[in-house]
């Protein structure tokens, strides 16, 4: 195991470079830095300012050597502007020019500052991060024990009516996009002229305007009920169609098994036999879907935080594209390939774990 988690770590290293090279390329085109300049200098500049500008501020130089210096692996930049004092991407770190480092990238913990929000990097992307977090902790809280059941029931008998009805269900969850049944559940839900609220304030079951608050600002602050339901349900009723449909096919095909017969003819009951002989068996599949979710929650979650105005990762992500903040950007892609890689090996790792006939080569 402990070769195997070397030679993965290894693995997900290069994986990372590689991807996070990518990424640094497609933002550093000509086209963006161009933008970049104008966005940060002015709409009307000429091509011989907008050169000037790319050089002032150290990106005129060859794309390997910046992002070198990202990384934290190459001297970051120095320059001197007309008056003697000297600039450069270490130097804005310090309150004097002296004391800058020589290395100031990913490796040394600067990522660099962020031009939508003028602060630095990594602490625009540690708020946001944490405010997703809290929403895919919430998510995956009521998605994943919702799943499993509706899988469980579902695949216990096969072909049943209570079958027929939670897969329909299932399917019809994952068919719903979130940009659908988001704008479904704002309107049912918390809005004070359509919906049930108006029927609720009608019947004297309700005291406040709407049932729940279509705008998940107030989060930020304080989580309640009151704002956190539709978008914890909005992401969580979309994921919990696929790992329900895997569920109830893995346990449909362990229910048929040798070792399930035998336990029947053994009078083992029915409630034994599912809960000791084939849940484990049946989780093995679904996991390595539960694991998938979360890198899909980053991603997912960007469509649902902007739709309820939820400032955590995703929205940051559009903020960041919109404004053309490179440096936000290139931080948002390292945080994905990171989740993305770390949660293919906790489900490998899992795998093991659920199934000991599994071996590691």
């Amino acid at each position: 195991m402990t070769r195997f988690l070397i030679r993965r770590a290894g693995t997900l290293m290069l994986t990372a470079l590689a991807l996070t090279f990518i990424v640094f390329y497609l933002t550093n085109m000509d086209a963006r830095l161009e933008t970049l300049a104008k966005t940060q200098g002015s709409a009307r500049m000429s091509d011989a300012e907008v050169t000037s500008w790319l050089a002032r501020n150290g990106y005129d130089r060859p794309l390997l050597e910046r992002y070198g210096e990202w990384l934290g692996v190459v001297p970051g930049w120095v320059d001197t502007d007309a008056g003697g004092a000297m600039r450069g991407r270490c130097v804005a770190l310090v309150d004097t020019a002296a004391d800058a480092p020589r290395f100031c990238g990913i490796a040394q913990g600067y990522w660099g500052h962020s031009t939508r929000f003028n602060e630095a990097v990594g602490t625009v992307i540690a708020t946001r991060l944490g405010a997703t977090g809290w929403l895919m902790l919430w998510v995956m809280i009521v998605m994943v024990p919702s799943a499993l059941t509706v899988g469980v029931l579902a695949g216990m008998r096969e072909g049943s009516r209570t079958d027929r009805v939670l897969s329909t269900g299932a399917i019809v969850t994952t068919a719903t996009p979130e940009y659908v049944s988001g704008v479904i559940f704002i309107a049912v839900f918390a809005s004070s002229t359509v919906g049930l609220s108006p029927l609720l304030r009608e019947w004297g079951w309700l005291d406040s305007p709407v049932l729940f608050q279509g705008n998940a600002r107030s989060a930020m602050d304080q989580i309640t009920v009151w704002n956190f339901t539709l978008p914890v349900m909005t992401i969580a009723l979309y994921g919990m169609g696929y790992i329900a449909r895997m569920t109830r096919a893995s346990m449909a095909e362990v229910m048929t098994r040798q070792y399930i017969r035998t336990a029947r003819l053994k009078g083992a009951s029915f409630a034994s036999i599912v809960l000791k002989h084939a849940l484990r068996n049946a989780l093995i599949a679904p996991f390595t879907v539960i694991m998938l979710q979360f890198p899909w929650l980053l991603n997912g979650v960007v469509i649902v935080e902007v739709l309820f105005s939820y400032p955590g990762f995703g929205w940051t992500l559009v903020e960041a594209a919109g404004n053309n903040d490179i440096e936000l950007l290139l931080a948002c892609a390292v945080v994905a390939v990171v989740v993305v890689l770390l949660t293919q090996l906790i489900s490998d790792i899992g795998y093991v774990w659920l199934n000991p006939r599994i071996r590691i080569g």
